[in-house]
C-alpha cells in the first residue's frame, strides 16, 4: 500500500466523518423544529456508510489476509428516520391538533449526543493516520 493510497482513504473517512457531524448538528439544531417545508415535524436524518471500491463489505473482511486493500468508504444515502414523531400536549402551541397535542421532531438529543462522540472520535483517529503517514514519509525522506 502506497503513502497517497493511505491519505486517500483516510481523507474519505474525513470527509463521511465530517458530514457526519454536520447530519448530527442539523438534529440537533431541529430539536423542536414542528413545522417543515415538507408539512409536519421535522425527521431525524442518519446517513448511510459503504466501502468505497471493491465490492461489499464482507467481500472486503474475506480479503482482509490478502494484499488487496479498501479504498475507503463513502457516504451512499442520507436517510430520514421514520419513526413516529413524539406527541407533547401543549394546547397553546399554534401546531397543536384538536386535542392540544403537538407532533415534535423524533430527535432525542441524547442519542445524538453519543453519535457525535463516536463521529469525533473516527475523525481524530483518520487524523492520527493522516499524521502517521506523513510522519513516516518525513522519516523516510531522510535516509
Amino acid at each position: 500500500m502506497s503513502i497517497f493510497s493511505t491519505l486517500r482513504i483516510s481523507s474519505s473517512g474525513l470527509s463521511a466523518n465530517r458530514l457526519w457531524l454536520d447530519t448530527i448538528s442539523s438534529n440537533i439544531a431541529n430539536a423542536n423544529t414542528t413545522r417543515t417545508a415538507e408539512g409536519g415535524p421535522y425527521r431525524r436524518r442518519d446517513i448511510v456508510m459503504t466501502p468505497q471500491g471493491r465490492g461489499s463489505f464482507s467481500q472486503l473482511l474475506g480479503s482482509a489476509g490478502s494484499t488487496s486493500a479498501g479504498q475507503g468508504v463513502k457516504v451512499a444515502a442520507i436517510l430520514k428516520d421514520s419513526s413516529a414523531p413524539r406527541l407533547t400536549y401543549n394546547p397553546e402551541h399554534p401546531d397543536a391538533d384538536a386535542n392540544g397535542y403537538v407532533a415534535m421532531p423524533n430527535v432525542n438529543v441524547v442519542t445524538e449526543m453519543v453519535n457525535m462522540i463516536a463521529a469525533t472520535r473516527a475523525y481524530e483517529a483518520n487524523v492520527t493516520v493522516m499524521n502517521a503517514a506523513k510522519s513516516m514519509a518525513m522519516k523516510s525522506l531522510e535516509i
